[in-house]
């Protein structure tokens, strides 16, 4: 600890690595509420409206914020936490949840095609490679030559969570006048405010959140579970991961987050029996490399900031 302390680069990697740990266990660990009954966009609000209360003396004691940077938490609340968790949730409840995930990281490379095809400005050699490369791995993955091995919704669902997850860094990134507990707390609030429209939590059958769930072949608590989720996959992801991409620059922190695919991938084999075979694998490990390279070649601060208009 000491050492880390000594050397805040050492500390902020060790930063990022717990953010991606935090981030790649929610899935694993929300897919058996999902399984027990629950509505996935009901499950993603308990993880929002769960990590906003937790948050929430962050948000009153940074009340100031809302008048300095609306824009910026509308737009984190909305794209990096709402888009992301309710389209992956819906993914996952289609999909595995490594799948999901995977398709998810395509966020870099959905960048890249916005900056070519909608700004229309060149992009680098390296980065058509990286496209190429990530569009290769997708392939294998689902496996297009057996005309797709998932279900056809649940691999939209994803590409909307990479859309989304596209504008994450970028607005942490975008922040860095902004405490990252007020950005997480008034982020989360968006967040629950905009899925509770469409999750309507006043439905939820609250009973089987006092049931329990099948969780690695035995039965456990689905409170357990909700605690897991809210705590470690919320609030520890989205500070840890605020705080990361602050101390390392975007680019470095979201090279590290490529760990997190690789943590939900070993979760859901040993907690939810889910696996992949040696070709899905493979094309893991491409699209990892493809969108590590698109992430590599990302556009600078003044660059991304441009690019959602924030």
């Amino acid at each position: 600890m000491r050492s880390l302390l000594q050397h805040p680069r050492s500390g902020a990697l060790a930063v990022a690595v717990a953010s991606a740990f935090c981030f790649g266990g929610s899935g694993p660990f929300a897919k058996p509420l999902i399984n027990a009954g629950i509505p996935p966009l009901q499950v993603a609000w308990l993880r929002l409206a769960g990590g906003a209360l937790l948050m929430l003396p962050f948000a009153l004691r940074h009340a100031a914020v809302v008048r300095r940077e609306p824009k910026l938490l509308l737009g984190y609340g909305v794209f990096a936490v709402a888009g992301v968790q309710a389209c992956y949730f819906a993914a996952i409840a289609r999909i595995p949840v490594s799948v999901a995930l995977l398709i998810e990281f395509l966020g870099p490379v959905l960048v890249l095609g916005w900056i070519r095809f909608v700004r229309r400005r060149p992009v680098s050699r390296s980065a058509a490679v990286g496209v190429v490369i990530a569009l290769a791995g997708l392939a294998c993955v689902v496996e297009v030559w057996s005309g797709l091995t998932f279900d056809p919704l649940g691999l939209l669902l994803g590409l909307a969570a990479a859309a989304c997850q596209a504008a994450y860094f970028v607005l942490s990134d975008s922040s860095a006048e902004a405490d990252p507990r007020a950005l997480t707390s008034y982020g989360l609030l968006v967040g629950a405010v905009v899925v509770a429209v469409i999750a309507r939590p006043w439905e939820i059958e609250w009973s089987r959140l006092a049931g329990q769930v099948q969780l690695a072949g035995y039965a456990v608590p689905a409170l357990v579970c909700v605690a897991w989720v809210v705590l470690v996959g919320t609030v520890l992801a989205y500070l840890t991961g605020i705080v990361a991409v602050r101390r390392l620059s975007a680019p470095v922190a979201g090279a590290v987050a490529f760990l997190e695919p690789v943590v939900a991938t070993v979760l859901a084999w040993s907690l939810l029996a889910e696996h992949l075979g040696p070709v899905q694998l493979v094309g893991g490990a491409l699209i990892l490399a493809g969108a590590f390279i698109a992430q590599r070649t990302a556009p600078d601060k003044p660059g991304e900031r441009e690019l959602l208009g924030v």
